[in-house]
């Protein structure tokens, strides 16, 4: 069936199995709009549970100005966290939709929410919610990317890290720092690596100097405190700032709890050793360099979304997606090898099931590999959009579709049922 909503949804839902809403058992599906309404819909029926409208809406629905974030639900199961287009992130209950204004919610991660967007997808850390923000379309300065840590009990803002002017550790407006950019905007946002503390995020285009300054880089940072541990920067650098070839983009996937994968804007897929990342051990002086391995995005294009990672009989597999292609890797030792590729386009590609799911985002509908091969065995139909990929849960296949580039105040999203 597809669905009529008030907004386009370009991210990804997210599902809970079995969930109480308005006291009834439903199997949900949230997902949250460009300009901030996240709504709660029942996955058999497709009826709207309950919607969030965020207070100050018509100011700016049909603008540029929006979130591409992806909600993120509690482990307790009572609480949806979602953001805003005014910098705030909301903690919504599952039950019926209302906003908790306990303790210090909703949170706000941005004090200039015009130029500093909440693009990727939030997080959960053990007891504190992962936020980061980016840039809008045209990386109109000022604008600093960088992470906010917030205790989810009371809404507080714990820690802040500024990939830009990185010795100030609070929120800033981003006209005092001296440098611009440097958006972090990957769709995963802030990946928690294995036992929760620590994390990694990718930046795009700015400045970078080693100490204060980490434009088109990846950076490990320790949770909660968001102390700098180690940073990637490759020896191009100043090349990828200048030519708008933004480093952080795709990923960041891990491979193992050694290895992990990252890809940019510039067409190239990194391996990168978590012992040192740039080569040296962390925390000592940052230099340049450092992968393990680089190789071509599947077709050589910008990579612009998150790597599925299979682990299944003692072998690791990854399957990454971009505007030129679709290709399947094979982790030996601390090298990945192509196990094969075809020129469809894809989002973020989903494993479910024993199956590939790849939403194409320019002719539309969702292409379903085996794992093994490079020929789709069937393709679910729908409309185009632009970041969003889909999910797969119990017998369901959601993607939502559209453009938030295109500032629409309705959209779609699919779903498809076994039954």
């Amino acid at each position: 069936m597809t669905l009529t909503l008030p907004g386009t949804v370009d991210s990804s839902p997210i599902y809970l199995h079995e969930a109480t809403v308005d006291g009834a058992t439903h199997d949900v599906v949230v997902v949250t709009t460009t300009y901030g309404k996240t709504l709660a819909i029942d996955a058999n029926t497709g009826k709207t549970l309950w919607t969030f409208t965020p207070p100050g809406y018509a100011g700016w629905a049909g603008s540029p100005q929006i979130t591409t974030a992806t909600p993120v639900a509690d482990p307790d199961g009572q609480f949806i966290y979602a953001s805003s287009p005014n910098g705030l992130v909301h903690k919504l209950s599952l039950a019926n939709g209302t906003e908790d204004a306990s303790g210090t919610w909703p949170a706000r991660v941005t004090l200039e929410p015009k130029h500093e967007k909440i693009a990727a997808a939030l997080n959960i850390d053990g007891p504190y919610l992962l936020v980061v923000t980016g840039g809008y379309i045209g990386d109109i300065p000022p604008y600093q990317g960088h992470v906010a840590v917030i205790d989810r009990s009371s809404g507080h803002v714990r820690a802040i890290f500024n990939t830009l002017c990185a010795n100030r550790h609070r929120l800033i407006v981003p006209s005092t720092c001296s440098a611009s950019d440097s958006a972090i905007w990957a769709r995963a946002g802030a990946v928690v690596e294995q036992g929760g503390k620590r994390i990694l995020v990718g930046t795009g285009n700015a400045p970078y100097n080693g100490t204060t300054n980490f434009g088109d880089s990846w950076l490990e940072l320790t949770v909660p405190q968001l102390s700098l541990r180690q940073v990637f920067t490759p020896t191009n650098e100043e090349e990828l700032n200048n030519d708008d070839g933004d480093l952080g983009t795709g990923g960041p996937a891990l491979l193992s709890s050694q290895l992990v994968l990252v890809g940019g804007k510039d067409g190239l897929l990194r391996v990168l050793d978590l012992a040192h990342i740039d080569g040296h051990p962390p925390s000592s002086h940052h230099v340049l360099g450092g992968e393990l391995q680089t190789l071509p995005t599947p077709g050589g294009g910008q990579l612009i979304t998150q790597p599925a990672i299979s682990h299944q009989g003692g072998h690791t597999t990854a399957f990454v997606a971009e505007s030129s292609g679709t290709a399947a890797y094979a982790l030996r030792g601390s090298r990945i090898y192509k196990l094969w590729e075809n020129s469809t386009a894809g989002t973020s590609p989903v494993l479910a099931g024993g199956l590939l799911y790849v939403y194409e985002p320019s002719g539309g509908g969702i292409n379903v590999y085996e794992p093994g091969s490079a020929h789709a065995i069937a393709t679910l139909p729908g409309s185009s959009g632009h970041w969003n990929s889909p999910i797969v849960a119990d017998d369901h296949v959601i993607e939502p579709e559209g453009n938030a580039n295109e500032h629409a105040t309705s959209g779609t999203i699919d779903i498809f049922s076994v039954s």
